[in-house]
């Protein structure tokens, strides 16, 4: 089973889950495209760089979920996780220069869980319930909205498994 990024539930309301996410390591592209076009460009280069093309030939598991993240009209950053415990000075230089590596400290979010297939208007429709369940909790929410897909584009969409997440100020409450 593919090894997924560490966090830990803090607590579940109706419309999200509150999580703490343990440190990790991001390898992420900066991609120019629509939506769907965009994941797909930075797959390749991030795929390849976990199959081991970096400067010491490692090759790296692939984790869950993958990231993507609007950062511009049609501007996006797209990311794998690097498994648990990778330390960012053990992480191997990429060979692309697209590839970057972001260490990425521990934080809070707040997430929605969603099934079904891909697409930008789901993920839209997915990102704003998420946002107006943060602020209906009092949360305060932090940055942008992004998503993570946990499965292949081979799986039935009804299968699949899919968040909207943002992160957010520590809750007061803990």
């Amino acid at each position: 089973m593919t090894e997924q990024q560490k966090y830990r539930v803090v607590k579940r309301l109706d419309d999200l889950e509150i999580r703490e996410y343990e440190p990790c390591v991001l390898m992420q592209v900066s991609v120019t495209g629509d939506f769907m076009r965009a994941g797909n460009m930075a797959f390749g280069p991030l795929v390849r760089f976990i199959s081991g093309n970096n400067q010491t030939g490692q090759k790296i598991a692939m984790t869950a979920p993958v990231i993507q993240e609007p950062t511009a009209t049609d501007q996006h950053l797209v990311s794998f996780v690097l498994p648990a415990g990778m330390n960012p000075d053990d992480v191997p230089v990429p060979t692309d220069s697209r590839v970057e590596m972001v260490p990425t400290p521990a934080h809070f979010a707040a997430a929605r869980r969603f099934g079904g297939g891909w697409n930008e208007h789901r993920f839209e429709t997915e990102g704003e319930q998420l946002l107006n369940a943060v602020k209906a909790a009092g949360l305060v929410p932090i940055g942008a909205i992004y998503w993570a897909r946990f499965d292949p584009p081979w799986k039935p969409g009804f299968l699949k498994r899919n968040e909207a997440i943002i992160k957010i100020e520590r809750p007061k409450a803990l």
